[in-house]
């Protein structure tokens, strides 16, 4: 018996599967009773709508006020009916009794008598509530109706009882008595006027305003710096000043409050994006610094929002001249609020590039960069430079490349050639693609293996090598994923802009953007496909052609065809002779005026066509270029004559027998044509360079070392060798170091002033020979004789001024020798050529 009790007692798993089905079965009745309550609960609450409703649409009215059924009848027919009908006293007792019965039913009174449907019709134990309220009877408001309020209805046992009441009617009278008095009260108010304030009141008045107003500024930056998680409600505050209504301060308290929101941003804003949280986040119960965190990062998000919505109204209003209606600022303060929103996108462009919004801030500011007026466009432009010169990943630059395509595109290349100008700062060219993953990883320190025998045991050496194996991994794998998300950008902003610079090469070859574009092809044409290369050659060859370009442009043209045949261009097989004759044929269009600065661009030509493809130019070509260089040398600016002599140096050690043009003595036959265009047939050779005998006597210091420095065969060492700071610097180098855009000379020239002594003689005999001349009367005319009292008081000005060039010495020097000549005679013919 014991074991048959035994047998039957079920299993530790038996007991938990059935425990499990007993609760499963428990929750499901449970959720069942909850939702046949809900149920119910949803028909209750649709019912008691529902009559609410009705409730709203039809008015009851109470079976009492019932008066008759067609009141809008003549008065002579309800006399007649008055007339017509039976008093009651002369009616039955039995009679009254039914009349009296009948009227007690409401279905009597409230019968249509005009339908044929018989009168005793079987009721509904349960009437609906729109029955109920479509036998009420209807009549023509013939006299102002009272307007009823809907209270909540009352359900009881029998159904739902509407509730209304009377609206209350204002007191016409007392309404008027108050108005009277309102407008009393204001008339008083009126006749005080306020008192006339003096400007310098007003300005005083003005100042303190304007202090309370800093002051509470600097009090609410100062607590959301100190603290922003806490007092991130103060953001809100702050940002409600941008619309001061105080006229008087309004303009100045906005821009400080623009200013100061956009340093506070700064500051507080997380180095990471703020993503919004998900439905199933937000459900999820978390601590409490996690809650306040994310409280805090979502405020912070919506007044940065909010803040960026006010400074792109305030540019809109200013583009749009747009008033407000409180016209608190006028059309022209509206010009400077709206520089110092953008400076503040601007700002904000540069500094956050990873926050949100970076990409609407970028929309703002693109289309700004081709407005009318120079500031904000410059402004913006130096900011998208900005931009792209910290981009190091290239994120922010690919959005504002493409949102500059799409502005020209839509614009139909109606835009500055500034907007164009920007992409030259892109960081693409400084991509090192060849470096094995090895060398971009970051460089950890790992044990060296003295390291761990001194310090670990066996099994922890062994764990060790495996834990730093899986790093080394680790690492290579991160770094070649950074290597190649930097590449795809790269590459996908790369063909945006070539897509730009192709349309506008294809459709708008007159177009003012036309530079930008071939300068832009010069600096990135190494990263085009070889695909390209042939079709490209051949239209910049067209437009060299065609002469519709000027001089810098053609100049763009050559330089962007070299890079293109520098680069990935070697392995084609293309001649570039017709852009070396067309350099080579060119080269006297520059001189010391206008033209000076297209040098610049001639020297990195030279570099990438000469020096760069020593092996494919021939010692003729580059013998003819040399001497060229040398004649041009002599009509330009010190600083450009540095910049050609730097380069015939490279020239001169990077060929050889380029010392053929120092010996006056022919090589070979013919005679050199230096008005023939062809460098290959001038005879080049048999000339020789004496423009630097002349350039030794140049009244530049370093134009003068360098022309001493190639008349020797520019040594690299030994007496005639250049200092190390001119010879390792590049052409380009030496031509802006020089460069006298300043107006000052470099080096500086020492100053050599004149002594008083001097000075006080040189006066003293100018005064004594006009004197002369004014006695004895030696002018033949009157032009001659203001002629030369001009000429006296120019110089002594001069010699007031203290004359502080050796031109002037020299020129003292000759005034003493002219003034101790003898006497002028009547009648002698003075030379007065200044």
């Amino acid at each position: 018996m014991k074991g048959l009790n035994m047998s039957r007692v079920p299993s530790f798993r038996k007991l938990l599967r059935t425990s499990k089905i007993k609760l499963d079965n428990k929750l499901k009745n449970k959720q069942y009773k909850q939702q046949s309550a809900a149920k119910k609960y949803r028909k209750e609450q649709k019912k008691l709508r529902q009559a609410v409703r009705d409730a709203v649409c039809k008015k009851p009215f109470p079976l009492e006020d019932y008066k008759k059924k067609h009141v809008g009848k003549s008065e002579k027919r309800e006399e007649e009916e008055e007339d017509e009908a039976l008093p009651l006293d002369m009616m039955d007792e039995d009679d009254l009794k039914l009349m009296e019965d009948l009227a007690r039913k409401a279905s009597f009174l409230t019968r249509d008598i005009s339908s044929n449907e018989p009168v005793h019709i079987k009721k509904r134990k349960r009437e609906s509530v729109i029955e109920k309220y479509e036998k009420i009877p209807r009549r023509v408001n013939t006299e102002p109706e009272k307007e009823l309020i809907h209270l909540l209805p009352i359900k009881d046992k029998g159904g739902i009882i509407p509730q209304t009441m009377e609206k209350p009617v204002p007191d016409v009278a007392e309404d008027e008595e108050e108005d009277t008095e309102e407008m009393e009260v204001a008339e008083d108010f009126n006749e005080e006027p306020p008192p006339v304030l003096t400007p310098e009141e007003m300005a005083a008045e003005r100042k303190i305003k304007l202090q309370e107003r800093k002051m509470h500024i600097a009090a609410l930056a100062s607590a959301i710096l100190s603290d922003p998680e806490n007092n991130i409600k103060k953001l809100k505050e702050l940002r409600a000043m941008l619309m001061e209504q105080d006229p008087n301060v309004a303009v100045i308290v906005r821009k400080l409050v623009m200013v100061s929101l956009m340093e506070v941003f700064k500051d507080i804003v997380p180095s990471y994006k703020i993503r919004p949280l998900t439905e199933a986040e937000k459900a999820t119960k978390v601590k409490k610094e996690t809650q306040k965190l994310r409280e805090f990062e979502e405020g912070l998000v919506s007044q940065y929002k909010f803040y960026l919505e006010n400074l792109e109204q305030t540019i809109k209003d200013w583009k749009q001249r747009k008033l407000k209606k409180s016209n608190v600022v006028s059309l022209k303060a509206y010009k400077g609020l709206a520089e110092i929103a953008v400076k503040c996108l601007c700002e904000l462009l540069v500094a956050l590039p990873h926050f949100n919004f970076h990409n609407n801030i970028i929309v703002l500011i693109v289309p700004l960069m081709n407005d009318t007026s120079k500031k904000i466009s410059e402004l913006c432009c130096e900011a998208v430079k900005k931009l792209f010169k910290q981009d190091k990943l290239g994120f922010a630059s690919l959005g504002v490349v493409k949102v500059v395509s799409g502005l020209v595109k839509g614009r139909n290349y109606n835009v500055r050639p500034e907007v164009l100008k920007v992409f030259l700062h892109l960081r693409i060219k400084e991509v090192e693609l060849k470096k094995d993953s090895e060398d971009i990883a970051p460089k950890k320190k790992f044990m060296t293996f003295k390291e761990k025998r001194k310090h670990l045991s066996r099994m922890q050496r062994k764990w060790k090598k495996a834990e730093e194996k899986l790093e080394r991994e680790l690492l290579e794998a991160e770094a070649s994923e950074s290597k190649e998300k930097k590449l795809k950008l790269h590459t996908e902003t790369l063909n945006i802009v070539f897509l730009t610079y192709f349309r506008i090469l294809k459709r708008a070859q007159k177009s003012p953007l036309l530079p930008a574009v071939l300068e832009g092809l010069a600096k990135f044409a190494h990263l085009i496909n070889v695909e390209f290369f042939d079709d490209l050659l051949i239209v910049l060859h067209s437009l060299i052609a065609s002469d519709d370009l000027s001089y810098r442009e053609s100049l763009h043209c050559i330089l962007s065809a070299f890079q293109i045949l520098s680069g990935q261009g070697d392995v084609l097989n293309i001649d570039p002779m017709k852009f070396y004759t067309h350099l080579y044929k060119t080269l006297f269009s520059l001189h010391a005026g206008g033209t000076n600065d297209d040098i610049g661009i001639v020297l990195q030509c030279l570099d990438v066509m000469l020096a760069k493809r020593r092996k494919q130019v021939s010692q003729q070509r580059a013998l003819a270029f040399m001497k060229r260089l040398s004649t041009l040398a002599l009509h330009v600016l010190p600083h450009s004559s540095i910049g050609i002599l730097a380069t015939n140096r490279i020239l001169m050690q990077t060929f050889p027998k380029m010392d053929l043009l120092l010996d006056n003595e022919s090589q070979g036959s013919g005679v050199y044509l230096p008005e023939l265009d062809e460098p290959e047939h001038c005879n080049a050779q048999n000339t020789a360079l004496w423009e630097l005998h002349l350039l030794q006597r140049h009244y530049h210091p370093t134009v003068q070392k360098f022309a001493a420095h190639l008349a020797v065969g520019a040594p690299a060492e030994g007496s005639g060798a250049l200092s190390l700071d001119l010879s390792r610097r590049p052409a380009t180098e030496l031509f802006e170091a020089y460069n006298m855009k300043g107006m000052t000379f470099n080096p500086p020239v020492p100053s050599n002033k004149l002594s008083s002594v001097v000075i006080m003689a040189i006066l003293g005999k100018l005064a004594s020979v006009l004197l002369t001349l004014w006695l004895f009367d030696s002018f033949n005319n009157l032009w001659q004789h203001l002629h030369f009292t001009l000429c006296i008081l120019q110089v002594c000005v001069l010699c007031c001024h203290g004359l502080s060039t050796e031109r002037g010495a020299d020129r003292s020097s000759e005034l003493e020798f002219f003034f101790s000549c003898a006497p002028l005679k009547r009648g002698s013919q003075l030379s007065l050529s200044a």
